[in-house]
């Protein structure tokens, strides 16, 4: 029996664009409440969401039952975290933070098994292989792992050439919020500067082969990003569709009455 097959790579491959949301409350309960709402895949975050290994596993394993393909972004591109991410069975793997080659080039060993990846083969005892139920997982397994990198940095945008010619890179993802901060624009995304900046680099990625990403929460960016060739979109974020529905009907029943 070979790994399950990775619907999202499968769909970037063929050059859909997918429609995402972030999952930052780091709860088994909301994770699975947006599973059922229609979106093509859901970010896990590690990075500025309190999740750790096992709150990650959990969210995994309640989204085993959703269409919503779940992308697992690590605090950090260190190999041994996303080593157990991939035995925890994600799939596809969203690191923050790609400046250079050398990073990407590590990356893909990351994910990739021996002898041409540094991934450590005790898939026997993980849930990513049914605990051994999936008996042909480390012959097959490389295929289906999707590798993401984030660029969100003047550096990485320097460097993006070089990034996209690493074989194995599956997408690349602009990170709107740091590469605004990085330009001197903080909080501003907008920013004509970071704007024109963003979509010359989805064009690239495009351009080289690779699927470009972006996550836009303003619907003429988002529409601009799709126009330049983004194809992993994310729209939203659990926490602010929960913030900002729940500000509003505050404010709703607090307003003066006339």
């Amino acid at each position: 029996m070979p790994a399950p097959r990775n619907r999202f790579k499968q769909a970037l491959n063929e050059g859909t664009t997918v429609f995402g949301c972030w999952l930052g409350l780091a709860d088994t309960f909301s994770a699975e409440l947006i599973g059922t709402t229609g979106f093509d895949w859901l970010v896990i975050d590690g990075e500025h969401a309190p999740n750790d290994l096992r709150s990650i596993t959990a969210q995994l394993q309640v989204l085993e039952a959703s269409q919503s393909h779940p992308v697992v972004r690590v605090p950090v591109g260190e190999t041994y975290l996303i080593k157990q991410i991939l035995d925890a069975g994600a799939q596809t793997i969203l690191v923050p933070m790609v400046d250079n080659a050398d990073q990407a080039r590590q990356l893909v060993r990351d994910v990739t098994y021996p002898p041409s990846g540094d991934r450590g083969v005790g898939y026997a005892l993980t849930r990513a292989a049914r605990f051994s139920q999936i008996a042909d997982y480390g012959t097959t397994a490389d295929a289906e792992i999707c590798l993401l990198v984030q660029v969100e940095s003047l550096r990485g945008l320097e460097n993006l050439d070089d990034i996209l010619a690493i074989d194995g890179i599956d997408g690349v993802f602009i990170g709107p919020a740091d590469l605004a901060a990085d330009m001197g624009h903080m909080g501003d995304l907008l920013h004509a500067d970071v704007q024109h900046a963003i979509m010359v680099a989805l064009k690239k990625i495009a351009a080289a082969g690779k699927a470009p990403g972006i996550l836009s929460t303003h619907d003429p960016m988002t529409e601009d990003a799709i126009n330049a060739g983004a194809r992993f979109v994310a729209v939203g974020a659990d926490s602010l569709i929960l913030s900002h529905a729940a500000q509003a009907l505050a404010a709703k029943w607090k307003a003066p009455k006339a």
